[in-house]
């Protein structure tokens, strides 16, 4: 039951929503996702440690950078169907689709570019 009440936790948040939708077909920075929500990066942080703790994303340093990807969920059916959920319930939703577009501009600049700034909205 904790990880079904994790999981619920994890999934009541608009911004972790657009996160988790983001990641969907891609590993990001967390300064691209953080360029994304345009929140603070403690605050993107905080965020994606719930939804690590939820099992739902997976991260992994790469020098002075975090990134982040969709949980794999072979072994974890209750991820699985909800991140499937997730997907299917907010993939035509207009912030999503906005998100898509500006997530697009966001990926054209190279990490090191972007990350490489005191905070990713100075780099925008």
């Amino acid at each position: 039951m904790r990880t079904f009440i994790a999981t619920a936790k994890a999934l009541s948040d608009e911004n972790r929503l657009r996160a988790l939708m983001a990641l969907t077909d891609q590993e990001l920075c967390l300064c691209q996702i953080t360029e994304l929500l345009a929140l603070a990066p403690s605050t993107v942080s905080k965020h994606m440690s719930i939804l690590r703790q939820a099992h739902l994303v997976e991260g992994r340093k790469s020098g002075r950078w975090t990134y982040y990807r969709l949980a794999e969920t072979a072994d974890r059916p209750l991820v699985a169907q909800a991140l499937a959920w997730v997907r299917q319930s907010l993939a035509a939703a207009e912030r999503i689709t906005r998100d898509a577009r500006h997530l697009e501009k966001i990926l054209k600049v190279p990490t090191g570019e972007r990350c490489g700034s005191k905070t990713s909205r100075q780099a925008a």
